[in-house]
């Protein structure tokens, strides 16, 4: 694609080794996520990878952001020319700006200002990593030996905070359907209303299933916890039902054979998707206890997507570097957001043992959440480059005690 294209070409610029890796989605063996085939990119994918050679006794930084956005869309209600690249009051316009084009061009721009540098560190890598759609870009290099004493994930987000936030937690979180059999009246009439208490009705039988997954999330909100999480919303875990399918509205005098439930579940890096997936599965097959239909006809769960969640602590060096330079460039004190949920902080992490934080420049009206005009915030994204160059001469610099590497 352009983008990656373009990318190679300032990296090469720029004095760094570049090469580019082909690889197919589903031929990453990842150990933290699943994802359907309807789900998941289908086409093989093309990663960029730039690295700066660096001393080998100093600590290396694998930087990484992706260059797919969202596919195109509607753009009738965007009042800026979405491939323009507009500029007005301060902020940049444009498609796929915030996710994450402005992580890509942060990451060359600081890359392009350190390559003088006469500070000796250490080897510096930047992957310009597709990652939409379970691209799985960085977990595709991750098992291609590209590796790093620690990680840094640049995106920005619409938490309002920019440049004033660093991502060091990131829940797991998964999405799953549940298919709840009913049996309609045995009979040739056309409409069942007058039948309908001889039928089992579907809608009937998963609102049991709903009551019983929310009892569920109650129950583990008690029992989870996961203290920053908590301070910000209350509770580290959930579990919601986003949507009841059954019947159609031109039908509405007859009884369907089955309803899906879809469903979704938040947890905190602490849980993996075994434990998380054993306990709704445990708690659906007992809804047959208290109803005879559902024991005879158990609910049946399709897993649809999900990821296993990843999370650096505050004391640890990677956090204090990144701390320590926003304070210097913005003048003020960061703060740990936790609430990105299934951020790709987590891959470095879950896939590969590398700590990794995420950080990003103010921005708003994102596509991948079906608003328009796309925007970041230039002074910000300025704000972006510098913290990451001083994160970069910082980190790689600095010789480190052997229990805070990431890499064994």
């Amino acid at each position: 694609m352009a983008v990656q294209e373009l990318i190679s070409r300032r990296l090469v610029a720029a004095g760094c080794v570049v090469e580019a890796f082909e690889y197919d989605p589903a031929d990453v063996k990842v150990k933290g996520e699943f994802a359907l085939d309807k789900a998941r990119a289908e086409e093989r994918r093309t990663a960029i990878v730039g690295s700066l050679p660096g001393a080998p006794n100093l600590p290396s930084l694998l930087i990484f952001a992706h260059p797919d956005s969202e596919t195109l869309g509607d753009i009738s209600k965007w009042k800026h020319e979405p491939y323009s690249g507009s500029i007005q009051n301060g902020k940049l316009y444009g498609w796929g700006v915030a996710d994450d084009l402005a992580g890509c061009a942060a990451a060359v721009l600081a890359l392009e200002s350190i390559v003088n540098s006469k500070k000796p560190i250490g080897t510096v890598i930047f992957a310009s990593t597709p990652s939409k759609r379970y691209a799985r870009g960085v977990s595709a290099l991750l098992y291609e030996n590209v590796s790093a004493d620690a990680a840094l994930y640049l995106h920005p987000a619409e938490s309002g905070l920019g440049m004033r936030e660093i991502k060091a937690v990131a829940s797991g979180h998964m999405e799953f359907q549940i298919v709840v059999k009913g049996c309609p009246p045995k009979t040739t009439e056309p409409g069942h209303t007058a039948f309908s208490h001889l039928a089992e009705n579907p809608i009937d039988k998963a609102v049991i299933v709903r009551s019983a997954l929310i009892a569920l999330s109650e129950e583990r909100a008690k029992r989870v916890s996961h203290p920053q999480i908590e301070a910000l919303v209350g509770r580290a875990t959930n579990i919601h039902v986003s949507r009841i399918s059954c019947g159609e509205m031109q039908r509405l005098s007859r009884i369907e054979d089955t309803c899906v439930l879809g469903c979704a579940v938040s947890f905190p890096p602490t849980e993996t998707i075994q434990q998380v997936k054993a306990e709704i599965e445990a708690a659906i097959l007992k809804v047959g206890d208290s109803d005879r239909w559902l024991y005879d006809n158990p609910p049946q769960i399709i897993w649809v997507t999900g990821v296993t969640g990843g999370e650096v602590s505050i004391d640890h060096p990677l956090y204090r570097t990144a701390a320590a330079a926003i304070s210097k460039i913005t003048g003020e004190v960061p703060s740990n957001n936790p609430m990105h949920t299934s951020s790709d902080i987590r891959n470095p992490i879950v896939e590969a043992g590398i700590p990794c934080i995420g950080l990003g420049c103010l921005a708003g009206d994102l596509s991948q959440n079906n608003k328009h005009d796309e925007w970041i915030d230039l002074d910000d994204f300025h704000r972006m480059v510098n913290v990451t160059k001083a994160i970069v001469v910082d980190w790689c610099s600095s010789f480190l005690p052997e229990q805070s590497q990431g890499k064994d």
